[in-house]
């Protein structure tokens, strides 16, 4: 997983609450464990006209055209704002992979749905809370401004918009590091591979015919 440590980038406004997981991320997609490729069907029933299953190509689909992912504005944003209770419903994991595919890394919001807000870590992308003014400030300035940007230091904890205002938020220390140094659950098995080994080999000498 990479490191998170800040990124400057293009914001796209999600301005509905309880997004949840299936308007993320359909379950006619959820038929593969690979990491990738699901960009192009992120927040699908509300981006395209039709109906598909996983596979199919999406460069010629009818789209919706006041749907925000369609409007040229946003093209390549990598910042979310969104509002309360963003994630919510099943938790599929399908719903971080598909929004990493497509580009976003950060997502700020005044609140998150608790498995989706850990997957976020577990993936390498950010996700931030804020005041609901505070979110409606964002929402205001970035529907009034083409080509808003933010700049998200993690290491700082601050969002600092193009006028300069800083907002502040919090984060649990552990998430911090883990995104700061790129660590997933696998990553922090490995950090501890020497003492795993050590143990392996004593329970090897102890009980031999476990390993026959």
């Amino acid at each position: 997983m990479d490191p998170f440590k800040t990124v400057d980038g293009l914001v796209v406004p999600m301005d509905r609450s309880n997004v949840d997981t299936d308007a993320i991320i359909p379950k006619q997609f959820l038929k593969s464990t690979k990491r990738t490729g699901y960009g192009p069907y992120l927040f699908d029933s509300l981006r395209y006209k039709d109906v598909v299953e996983y596979g199919a190509d999406c460069s010629k689909r009818p789209k919706i055209d006041n749907f925000v992912l369609n409007e040229e504005r946003y093209t390549g944003a990598e910042i979310l704002l969104a509002r309360e209770n963003f994630g919510c419903g099943s938790s599929r994991e399908h719903a971080q992979w598909a929004l990493k595919d497509y580009g976003i890394v950060c997502l700020i919001a005044p609140s998150f749905a608790d498995i989706f807000y850990n997957n976020c870590f577990k993936n390498g992308m950010l996700p931030v809370t804020l005041a609901a003014e505070e979110i409606d400030i964002l929402f205001s300035e970035v529907q009034g401004t083409i080509g808003y940007r933010l700049l998200v230091n993690l290491e700082l904890q601050t969002i600092t918009t193009s006028s300069d205002r800083i907002f502040s938020f919090e984060i649990d220390q552990f998430s911090k590091y883990c995104l700061l140094n790129g660590l997933d659950d696998i990553d922090l098995t490995l950090k501890k591979s020497p003492k795993i080994i050590e143990y392996e080999n004593m329970r090897r000498l102890r009980a031999p015919w476990l390993f026959s």
